[in-house]
């Protein structure tokens, strides 16, 4: 059995976007977990750390990581995975959980190598 793709992010997200557009385009089933909605916790945020580097799944380039001045608490790891737990926006955008794989961000070649 095939396990479903599932994108995680928020809808107004141009990158999120792109990334359903894409799945779209290419009639490629997704399910969708959007942020505002339905929060994403340590425990599944821990479950991405396995496959990817947290430098990888922390995004320090948003609005919300500046508005929160986290750039002066200098985080460690788990500071960093406490955040993201609290504040989701701080994960780039977007995750896909495709098989047994982690995938972050957005990039037309990479998708078309993976899911076509």
């Amino acid at each position: 059995m095939i396990k479903p793709i599932t994108i995680y992010g928020i809808k107004t997200c141009s990158t999120v976007s792109k990334a359903i557009k894409f799945m779209k385009a290419n009639e490629i089933e997704f399910d969708f977990v959007d942020y505002k909605k339905e929060s994403v916790g340590t425990d599944k945020i821990n479950q991405w750390l396995e496959q990817i580097e947290i430098k990888v799944l922390f995004n320090t380039r948003g609005t919300k990581y500046r508005t929160l001045n986290l750039k002066e608490l200098n985080l460690d790891n788990i500071g960093k995975v406490e955040w993201m737990a609290k504040e989701n926006y701080l994960i780039k955008r977007p995750v896909i959980e495709y098989e047994d794989r982690v995938i972050v961000a957005f990039d037309e070649d990479i998708y078309r190598d993976i899911f076509l």
